[in-house]
């Protein structure tokens, strides 16, 4: 034992997304502007939300909270790949890699669970509408997205446990952007057959459950849109549209890294990349473009903020102060 902890890892290896030096700075540039894009989109979202009276309602102030859930799935791992592209020796130091481990759990499973409680928003206001703003209070609300980060956090404590205590003493290279617990654990000392089988089981278990949720939730909302066919029906339909296409882009890749039995990593490497990159800037494009309050409040910030002529004026100042 007094050798393992003299031979402990203090770094990982991360062997990212390529071997390829020269694919290393089209990738740099592309993920760049998707963070960026990222970054952006949901920012632009939660002003929008924050900054227009009308959206003042339960579901936009959970789409804010997603939004900003989104921004951080996508900050705990995405910086760290993109500064590795431009050296040759990627590392991660072990305090680092538990760091992203820890956010990588607590984030995605924060975010399941908000799902579930936008779909209850949904749920109430179409099955329900009558008793929407008396259920929906602002009390509730705040639960509705507190109980998610607490269900995340609860879910990554129990995560990290399996990971913390293990003993790392001989290969250390992750074949990943960063540092995915499945792969992780296998790069223990030790058999981590039955730690592993405890990992898939926990992150199965959320996984599944809020995935099983869900799907109860809007299969009785369809049924209940479908019986109806008014006018406010046809908005409902739009929204329940945008909400099940992001359930299905984030679950789709979680489900198939931690339930499915795939032994490739180079799937898992392409599925961990479309969660943390492609489904948080998918969802500010899914939920702006299907929903025309959100497009006439973003044309009135437009407005506000960028009036006619002073993006002009600005750029000539700027100009003008770099000649001078």
């Amino acid at each position: 034992m007094n050798d393992i902890n003299h031979s402990r890892v203090t770094e990982f290896v991360l062997l990212g997304l390529s071997n390829s030096q020269e694919l290393q700075p089209f990738l740099f540039l592309i993920f760049s502007l998707l963070y960026l894009a990222i970054l952006l989109g949901n920012f632009l979202i939660i002003l929008t939300v924050t900054s227009d009276s009308r959206l003042h309602t339960p579901m936009y102030f959970l789409l804010a909270n997603l939004s900003f859930i989104d921004i951080c799935v996508a900050s705990f791992a995405t910086p760290k790949m993109i500064a590795d592209f431009l050296v040759e020796h990627k590392t991660i130091s072990f305090d680092a890699c538990l760091a992203q481990i820890f956010c990588v759990h607590l984030f995605a499973g924060s975010e399941m669970v908000l799902l579930v409680s936008m779909a209850y928003d949904r749920y109430i206001a179409i099955c329900k509408p009558l008793h929407y703003m008396t259920i929906m209070s602002r009390r509730a609300c705040i639960i509705l997205v507190l109980i998610p980060w607490l269900v995340g956090f609860i879910h990554t404590t129990s995560q990290l446990a399996f990971t913390v205590n293990l003993p790392f003493c001989g290969p250390n290279q992750v074949d990943s952007f960063f540092c995915d617990l499945p792969l992780v654990t296998k790069l223990a000392c030790i058999d981590t057959y039955i730690v592993s089988l405890l990992i898939v089981a926990d992150s199965g278990f959320l996984s599944m459950s809020s995935f099983l949720l869900l799907v109860v939730s809007y299969t009785v909302i369809l049924i209940t849109v479908r019986n109806r066919s008014s006018a406010s029906m046809a908005k409902a339909r739009s929204t329940l549209t945008a909400h099940i296409t992001v359930v299905i882009l984030f679950f789709g890749p979680c489900i198939f890294i931690y339930v499915w039995p795939f032994s490739g990593y180079s799937v898992d490497k392409v599925l961990a990349v479309f969660y943390t990159i492609f489904t948080p800037i998918l969802n500010p494009v899914i939920y702006t473009l299907r929903n025309k309050e959100m497009k006439a409040a973003m044309s009135k910030l437009k407005s506000q903020y960028l009036k006619p002529g002073q993006v002009s004026t600005v750029i000539r100042n700027v100009l003008f102060w770099e000649t001078k």
